[in-house]
């Protein structure tokens, strides 16, 4: 078993990184990139030499190829020492061609040009006038370089980025002494509450680990799970927060600040993150904060995306197999007869209805009924859950009685059954000990990957229910070309299907112990 675990995470490993390369082809080599800008303002604001600019900046951001403008050029050179200030002012007045520069920028012009084509990089120069205008930002970007990302290559940026381990180093300029403190009284509860801490100086995280009144109770920001930036969707957020924030209004508490201004206020201070600079200044900061660990989260009173996709989806797995496996049991044992009629129609009416057309048909339902059919993540209904459930499972509560029927029938004609009913057993002592038991085994299989599914969501019950859920994220990313959340998402979705597939397998040795995944020697 030990060794067929093994090979099962190994081979899974493996179809997740060749699921995510597949995607991140499509995304980034077949579909148009001048599609991201479609919802772009900016886009149409600017132009001539800087809309070529303000592109290539933007596919750099959307991770399509390296971008490094000369005046970046010039200012990596300053930093290393080999130029000093006034030569790098120099060298940066570029003239509007190349003919109009100076001895000077040619030298280093020519020096960027070699560095970067060298390099596999391709270097474009701009006129600084464009239809008899003059270039609005100046000359120091009329010279960049770029170059695109190979397929490897973002592929082992994206892995090598999804855990991030944070240290004492990971901050550059912080006050202080750098390093880790202990404390029994967590500083956020005013000193006083029994709450151990452990808090950092040039850490990235301020707390990396504490307590609270929330599951799992203990929490830490040692290791950062990063599924990729959003760029559009949810700009400047990572997949993973965007998907397990929680949402909806402000939740107001007592907190106690480090300068030890207690107030009401919906900060979570336990999640404060270094941002150099901010806080002298800036008035706000300075009242609230002794130190640049000022970037908190807001806390809300709803649950995240995921939160809301999963308790729809675990209860809608539930009932399906609450009401599923004794109706499709209940049909097998009465073939041919109402009771299988009746559940036939069933089964046939939801497989030849799309989808769509029998759940806009429950929400009208639902709607004369009186029921909510919008969610509304403000209000304290749980009525509003009532609809969304019922639309996924009656689906799932079909596909149930069709396989686990087809199973027990199968199983009732086997020559096993036969020659028990020869042995002088009954019938129920034959349903009970033997078909039900063996015609479950491919019913049990399914279970981890409908409960692991709810996490994802569902897509198209949760945009006609407007559920403020996961389901609905991939479709939205798809829509605005946001990169990063299709790639996250799809990594997401990959994981879950390879973890559910060998959850079943377990399951489905642990409820009959004739299977066996180990190898014997003949």
């Amino acid at each position: 078993m030990g060794k067929y675990l093994l090979r099962r995470l190994l081979h899974g490993a493996v179809s997740i990184v060749v699921v995510v390369g597949i995607v991140m082809v499509m995304i980034y080599s077949l579909l148009d990139r001048d599609q991201v800008f479609a919802a772009d303002p900016m886009y149409s604001k600017v132009g001539g030499n800087q809309k070529t600019v303000y592109c290539y900046g933007r596919w750099e951001e959307y991770g399509y190829l390296d971008f490094v403008p000369y005046a970046d050029y010039l200012a990596e050179l300053a930093k290393n020492g080999e130029i000093d200030g006034e030569t790098q002012g120099a060298a940066a007045a570029i003239g509007r061609t190349a003919d109009k520069d100076s001895e000077l920028v040619a030298g280093y012009v020519q020096k960027f040009t070699e560095h970067y084509e060298s390099q596999g990089y391709t270097v474009i120069r701009l006129n600084a006038k464009l239809n008899g205008r003059k270039l609005a930002n100046g000359g120091q970007q009329q010279l960049f370089a770029y170059k695109d990302h190979s397929l490897l290559k973002r592929m082992w940026r994206y892995f090598s980025g999804l855990l991030t381990f944070d240290n004492i180093h990971a901050v550059a300029n912080v006050e202080g002494e750098r390093g880790l403190t202990f404390t029994w009284y967590d500083p956020v509860y005013g000193g006083e509450k029994l709450s151990p801490a452990i808090i950092g100086n040039g850490t990235r995280h301020k707390y990396l680990l504490y307590l609270d009144d929330k599951f799992p109770f203990i929490h830490q920001n040692f290791v950062t799970l990063s599924l990729g930036t959003s760029y559009s969707v949810t700009r400047g957020i990572d997949v993973f927060d965007t998907m397990s924030r929680s949402q909806g209004s402000y939740v107001l508490s007592t907190v106690t600040f480090p300068t030890g201004l207690t107030e009401q206020s919906a900060d979570d201070l336990h999640t404060a993150v270094y941002q150099p600079g901010s806080r002298v200044g800036n008035i706000v900061n300075e009242a609230r904060f002794t130190d640049d660990y000022t970037n908190v989260q807001i806390i809300k009173g709803r649950p995240s995306k995921v939160g809301y996709s999963f308790t729809i989806g675990i209860i809608a797995v539930g009932l399906a197999y609450l009401l599923g496996v004794p109706l499709g049991i209940m049909m097998a044992r009465k073939k041919d007869k109402l009771f299988d009629k009746l559940g036939t129609v069933y089964i046939v009416f939801i497989i030849a209805v799309p989808s769509l057309a029998y759940i806009f048909l429950f929400k009208a339902v639902g709607g004369r009924l009186g029921l909510p059919t919008t969610f509304d993540m403000e209000s304290s209904s749980k009525l509003m859950f009532l609809l969304p459930i019922i639309s996924l499972a009656l689906p799932s509560v079909a596909n149930l009685m069709k396989w686990l029927r087809r199973y027990m029938i199968d199983q009732m004609n086997a020559d096993y059954v036969k020659f028990a009913r020869s042995g002088g057993l009954s019938e129920g002592e034959i349903f009970s000990k033997h078909v039900l038991k063996n015609a479950a085994i491919p019913i049990v299989h399914g279970i981890p990957a409908g409960v692991l599914s709810a996490l994802t969501g569902a897509i198209i019950t949760e945009r006609v229910y407007v559920v403020p859920g996961a389901g609905n994220l991939l479709t939205e990313a798809i829509n605005k070309y946001d990169n990063g959340v299709i790639v996250g998402v799809t990594l997401f979705y990959a994981v879950l299907s390879v973890v559910s597939i060998i959850l079943g397998d377990i399951l489905m040795a642990t409820v009959d112990p004739r299977i066996s995944f180990s190898t014997k020697d003949r």
